[in-house]
């Protein structure tokens, strides 16, 4: 049983990308939109950790991990981007996942809420992500959560072929 006041919750560092990757794939198996493929997030859990590192005062993105005991047991990332409509920087919201044998006990909200004040923290006017619409359960976490559904649509266009 995990004890929530023995979780952490920290920016990933390099040593935590196998770990990371372990998610990602758990995490890819569940969305129709993505395939696992180990070495593509590695070399990006590397990006964003070096974009990361590139500027501790104002960081653009940071991969949250939630760690208990020294281990990796849940992660998201955030990356930040300029948003017309309200006028300053937002956060996207990325790569939810909490590890199989650790879920249900609170750790998801405890790791959104601690991305969220971050998030706060970096002056961010709002947060947003992209869920599988097949994945009921997670829209029904968010919801349950504070997240609102949108009328947008996402939409994606393929520019390179690897």
């Amino acid at each position: 049983m995990t004890q929530l006041d023995t979780v952490s919750f920290r920016p990933a560092c390099q040593r935590d990308i196998p770990a990371l990757c372990d998610l990602l794939e758990a995490l890819f198996t569940l969305e129709s939109d993505f395939h696992p493929d180990r070495d593509k997030q590695a070399r990006a859990l590397q990006l964003l950790i070096d974009k990361h590192a590139a500027n501790p005062t104002r960081p653009a993105c940071v991969v949250w991990v939630a760690e208990l005991a020294g281990k990796v047991i849940g992660m998201c990332s955030l990356q930040v981007l300029i948003s017309t409509a309200e006028g300053g920087e937002v956060g996207l919201v990325e790569d939810v996942i909490i590890a199989a044998e650790h879920r249900q006990r609170g750790l998801g909200p405890q790791m959104l809420h601690s991305l969220e004040s971050w998030a706060h923290e970096r002056g961010l006017h709002r947060v947003q992500l992209l869920a599988d619409t097949h994945n009921h359960a997670a829209l029904a976490f968010y919801e349950r959560h504070g997240w609102q559904r949108m009328q947008m649509l996402a939409m994606r266009k393929r520019l390179t072929r690897d």
